[in-house]
């Protein structure tokens, strides 16, 4: 990760494009595991939050990764695009932005290779990310729901990204949401069941669209109803072969409905590749190279 090794330039080279960019983000000062900006959605409490509310829980892998579980107090993490020295980017109308949403079966969320990982990376490449902690619909003794209380987390941050986009820098016009497996799940129905807000609400947040300008869903539980049209944000897909077929054949069907509904979508599948592979610093072979992949769409859509 960002904070492994030192390698001089030529070793740099050698490396993979994405490699050589998180080592140069180590070595600007501003690695994966810097303290953050983490901003919570509802300051006074989360709409329907269960009582009491009791602190989250964190567990560390043996490789070293952060789960977190028990989330009743929603947030988001700010990465923003930085330049030599470590200034944040102000040139231009403002970067793109995009909501992050890692994955973990809506029992827990698997923050690193899905979350911060993600948004370090984005964040050297001129784009602003926000990690999304969201409540748990499937946790053990949850009341919560994918489709009330999850959802509603993800059009929040979308929603605050926008109110304070000219504070971050980002074009409020170019806000998209990337979700890994469960957190695809919730990517997908943001795209799909917005709202342009309500111009009247007391809140200035929810005066504002809820719509992701884009949406990227990585290995994805795919929604039973993605209610399609071609309003729908442009779609880049991408998933292993080799994981469930619910998942590999999905999002092979999905990218045909959406053609069918008149919306531009991109797939990828990777040959011999199973599920929750993220951004990790071990990734090998074509897989390695999504998230390249997936800039390099943002640039061809204009996003």
């Amino acid at each position: 990760m960002a904070g492994r090794g030192s390698g001089t330039a030529g070793e740099m080279t050698r490396r993979r494009p994405w490699q050589a960019a998180w080592l140069t983000l180590g070595l600007c000062g501003v690695a994966v595991g810097s303290p953050r900006e983490v901003v919570t959605l509802w300051p006074q409490g989360a709409p329907g939050a269960q009582q009491p509310a009791t602190a989250e829980t964190l567990r560390v892998t043996e490789q070293g990764e952060r789960v977190v579980s028990n989330v009743h107090a929603p947030s988001i993490t700010v990465y923003l695009p930085v330049k030599s020295g470590g200034a944040v980017r102000t040139a231009g109308s403002g970067s793109t932005g995009v909501v992050v949403i890692p994955g973990g079966g809506h029992v827990e969320i698997w923050m690193d290779h899905e979350g911060y990982n993600v948004a370090a990376y984005l964040a050297a490449h001129g784009i602003a990310a926000f990690v999304l902690k969201y409540r748990l619909a499937r946790a053990p003794g949850s009341a919560y729901t994918v489709e009330g209380s999850a959802l509603a987390d993800v059009q929040r941050a979308i929603r605050l990204v926008r109110t304070r986009s000219a504070e971050w820098h980002v074009d409020p016009n170019r806000i998209g949401v990337m979700g890994f497996s469960a957190g695809g799940e919730l990517a997908a129905l943001a795209a799909t069941r917005y709202g342009s807000g309500d111009e009247k609400a007391a809140d200035p947040i929810d005066r504002l669209s809820s719509r992701p300008a884009f949406e990227a869903l990585i290995y994805p539980a795919i929604p039973h109803d993605m209610r399609l049209s071609k309003e729908t944000p442009p779609t880049f897909l991408l998933a292993g072969a080799d994981d469930a077929p619910a998942i590999s054949q999905g999002v092979a069907t999905l990218y045909l409905s959406l053609r069918q509904a008149g919306v531009p979508a991109e797939l990828h599948l990777y040959d011999g590749v199973g599920h929750g592979f993220g951004l990790r610093f071990s990734n090998a072979g074509p897989v390695s190279e999504w998230p390249r992949q997936f800039v390099e769409w943002l640039v061809v859509r204009g996003l």
